[in-house]
């Protein structure tokens, strides 16, 4: 019998902005965790720490100071002040605290960046497939992962099925990302940092913290607080 002591995992603090709650038809999801970006990250073994709806007048570093990782949440009818998002996530580029972007949170993380919006895909792009009302339950339609993105390491390459609906969508991609994954129109659903950045920073359409996500779907969740632990365990310098 080993006497060998369970390797400590230290508790990552992950903060999050942007709406908690997301609604939806139980009967669609896995009911294997309760839904809302709070429980999700609790289910992932993660402290979730609710930051303040407003960065304006806040001082970004201040608001970060005692977390590892950061969510940043939305949908179509969140609005958020492109400045406030431009200095939240260079900071967090700069000081190394991994990303999830959700939903219009990868919009506005793209933007930030120098990325562009598609602000109503039914007029910019009216020969792409219905996002706003997928046709399958639960909201859900399928999409391709990229071979050899990060994604692909916790979905599997090729073709998966999301719970995706929205009006608005990634237009062009900044350089400082790539594509993890494509609609079957070929609409981005997930955007990354590139495999050479030290900064990690996903970016997803769709609702892993839904009532109608996947089992799959709390692996990103997963993901990410070990990024955050990792950054939580190593020295760094000072945060600028």
């Amino acid at each position: 019998m080993s006497n060998t002591a369970p390797a400590f995992k230290p508790v990552a603090r992950i903060g999050f902005f942007g709406p908690n709650g997301y609604h939806g038809d139980r009967r669609h999801g896995s009911n294997l965790w309760d839904a809302g970006i709070r429980a999700s990250l609790e289910y992932a073994e993660a402290e979730a720490v609710a930051l303040p709806e407003k960065i304006e007048g806040k001082r970004v570093s201040n608001l970060l100071a005692n977390v590892d990782g950061l969510v940043v949440t939305g949908h179509d009818a969140c609005h958020f002040r492109h400045t406030d998002m431009e200095e939240l996530f260079q900071y967090c580029r700069k000081n190394a605290i991994p990303v999830l972007a959700i939903d219009r949170g990868m919009h506005a993380m793209n933007t930030a960046f120098g990325g562009t919006t598609m602000i109503d895909m039914g007029r910019e792009a009216p020969d792409m497939l219905q996002h706003r009302h997928p046709p399958e339950r639960g909201l859900r339609h399928g999409l391709v992962v990229e071979e050899f993105s990060r994604l692909a390491k916790l979905y599997g390459e090729g073709e998966i099925i999301v719970n995706s609906e929205h009006s608005q969508a990634v237009g062009r991609v900044a350089r400082a990302f790539k594509v993890g994954a494509r609609a079957m129109d070929g609409m981005v659903e997930s955007i990354e940092t590139n495999p050479e950045d030290p900064w990690w920073a996903l970016g997803i359409q769709w609702q892993p913290a839904c009532a109608t996500s996947s089992g799959l779907d709390i692996q990103i969740f997963r993901c990410h607080i070990e990024k955050a632990r990792a950054r939580a365990a190593a020295p760094r310098a000072r945060a600028a």
